[in-house]
């Protein structure tokens, strides 16, 4: 059987399905982008989040899961909306 293949989502976000069940990590890592993404979301400063992450998630690597997560949103949000407002 073929192993599946790795899918390199920018130049520091992969999603291998080896590795956290195929969710998007930080390049080199076991850190989920969406743990990221919680911690900025709660305002957490990016130099907190990598310091907590030992430096294994830089500042641009934290840019880029924003930019990817904006461009998703962008493209997806539509489909989690719950009901129409009234009008």
């Amino acid at each position: 059987m073929p192993r599946t293949r790795t899918k390199l989502l920018g130049r520091h976000i992969v999603a291998d399905p080896e590795i956290c069940h195929g969710k998007p990590t930080f390049l080199g890592t076991r850190i989920m982008v969406v743990q990221v993404l919680k911690q900025v979301a709660k305002g957490t400063p990016w130099d907190a989040i990598s310091a907590e992450w030992r430096g294994a998630v830089t500042k641009d690597a934290i840019a880029e899961a924003v930019e990817l997560a904006q461009r998703i949103f962008e493209d997806h949000a539509t489909e989690y909306a719950q009901e129409p407002l009234p009008a």
